[in-house]
């Protein structure tokens, strides 16, 4: 998600949950290295719009890369300082016709403005989740709808609230299996890692402690992540509000219809023609 607003002091739980996970791009890549289904689809999107095309949350680059290397030219904006300088480290190994396609802001997908359009917008892996409140999603799609060409469409993923996983009890820990953490001062360190999930209910959020402990000793850490559970009618509700129609639902990165069962919902959205802001 894009930066630069800085929330009151009371919501410190929810800039924490915004930032932390995305200051360690090497933890980052390691851990969603076998995420590449949504690249794939992404990828594939690209080429059947053509650019340029407009990326909201892109952070290291995980999908904007792979679209420029299509010869497409593309706009990535992220709000994490760590994660576009591991970008633009990435770009460094890409032949020159690649990095020229790419163009790397900083910024928050509530106030951007480039004073262009696309006719592609794209806002993957849950970026759309960090939109806590719905004056922030009311922002962030008055952005979208100054940045799409008339026939544009706004494309973006979000997983769907798993009522067995909000309903976990965040006194306990669910420990899985040891790995090695990336590490800046050696290889890799061997650490157990756990998580806990602590749903607010009046808010909808679901904040997630990821603990860390080295195996040979050493302090342990936790990096907070909070993510708003959208169910698909309240989103449908707020695109329809805001200006926009969902022209497809699709419950994965295969192109399956959405269903109950569904883990992560996929929305094509286009501007509903005629609508205006009351």
């Amino acid at each position: 998600m894009g930066a630069g607003v800085t929330r009151h002091p009371e919501d410190a739980e929810l800039e924490a949950g915004t930032s932390a996970h995305y200051e360690d791009p090497a933890y980052y890549q390691q851990t969603y290295a076998r995420r590449t289904e949504d690249v794939a689809y992404y990828v594939d999107l690209a080429s059947k719009h053509g650019g340029p095309i407009l990326e909201v949350g892109c952070g290291n680059g995980r999908i904007t890369l792979p679209i420029a290397r299509l010869g497409l030219d593309i706009v990535g904006v992220d709000r994490s300082a760590p994660m576009l300088d591991d970008l633009r480290r990435r770009m460094q190994q890409e032949p020159t016709h690649t990095v020229d396609r790419i163009d790397v802001r900083r910024g928050d997908m509530r106030r951007l403005r480039l004073g262009r359009r696309f006719p592609l917008v794209i806002c993957p892996f849950n970026a759309f989740l960090h939109l806590y409140e719905r004056k922030d999603v009311e922002a962030f799609l008055a952005r979208t709808r100054e940045h799409l060409t008339p026939n544009g469409s706004l494309v973006f993923d979000v997983s769907m609230p798993q009522p067995s996983e909000l309903a976990r009890d965040p006194a306990r820990a669910y420990s899985t299996p040891r790995f090695r953490y990336p590490d800046a001062s050696s290889s890799s360190m061997l650490v157990r890692y756990s998580e806990r999930f602590d749903y607010d209910k009046l808010r909808q959020v679901l904040f997630v402690a990821m603990e860390f402990s080295p195996v040979n000793g050493g302090d342990s850490w936790m990096t907070p992540l909070a993510h708003r559970q959208f169910h698909p009618q309240e989103l449908e509700a707020l695109l329809h509000y805001n200006g926009f129609r969902i022209t497809s639902l699709e419950g994965d990165f295969e192109g399956s219809a959405a269903t109950s069962d569904s883990e992560s919902l996929v929305f094509h959205c286009k501007l509903r023609r005629g609508w205006r802001p009351a």
